[in-house]
């Protein structure tokens, strides 16, 4: 029987707060904290190792591992005779900044209906910064989610036309653009992942659907200690 691995690198969090540093990075790497028990790098050092190696050369991978570095060496500001940093970009800056050192042309959006005006806002700043921006809303074809073999129970609206996302045909639309890349505005929990999965060309992530949040579902981790505590008291889903 095979060894079962399960990876916790989310505990060096603790070593991060008692030590301001991990056995992944630390200021002095000879007396860097020792490696947790779970340690991807503990026993999986060949992955680590075969994995960096797509990063040279001039394959598409290496090219985006390479530009994607640069881009957060960007992302902050030094301060002179100071070894605190300031971080300067946003997202979106982020996403810009990488597209143009990327050479991408054409922009796509794969859009919530929710977040149409967002997306408009979104394409407009693309243009000014020399890109062609698609947008592909996720209702596109207008099918009611009853043909998904859903009842009326279970749409938001029971009982009136309801449709449907379809975030393959956003994939294949895109595809036939043909853009460079594809952002990712508030698609559903799954959505996405079908989105991302029939994609000919590479997809970021710019809004993480969150109708509770404000899309900003990090919030939920923030406060579990207080407003999120129920998270884990109870689950989220009964088993029936």
């Amino acid at each position: 029987m095979s060894k079962q691995i399960d990876f916790t690198c989310s505990k060096c969090s603790a070593a991060w707060r008692k030590s301001g540093s991990t056995n992944c990075w630390s200021v002095d790497p000879e007396n860097q904290p020792a490696k947790p028990g779970n340690c991807p790098t503990r026993d999986h050092s060949d992955i680590i190792k075969e994995s960096f190696e797509l990063y040279k050369g001039d394959a598409e991978d290496a090219r985006m591992a390479s530009v994607a570095a640069k881009v957060e060496g960007l992302c902050y500001q030094p301060i002179p005779g100071s070894d605190a940093i300031n971080a300067r970009w946003t997202r979106v800056e982020d996403t810009i900044a990488f597209a143009k050192l990327m050479g991408y042309q054409k922009i796509g959006m794969a859009t919530c209906i929710g977040l149409l005006d967002e997306t408009n806002r979104l394409a407009a700043i693309l243009e000014a910064q020399g890109f062609k921006p698609v947008s592909v809303c996720c209702k596109s074809g207008s099918i009611d989610k009853l043909e998904l073999g859903l009842t009326e129970a279970e749409k938001v609206r029971p009982n009136t036309f309801e449709p449907a996302c379809n975030p393959v045909a956003q994939a294949r639309l895109l595809n036939r653009a043909g853009t460079d890349l594809n952002i990712i505005v508030g698609l559903c929990v799954g959505h996405d992942i079908l989105f991302t999965k029939y994609c000919d060309a590479p997809v970021t992530t710019l809004v993480v659907k969150d109708r509770v949040a404000g899309h900003n579902p990090v919030s939920v981790l923030y406060g579990q200690n207080f407003y999120y505590k129920r998270l884990q008291k109870q689950p989220v889903l009964q088993d029936d």
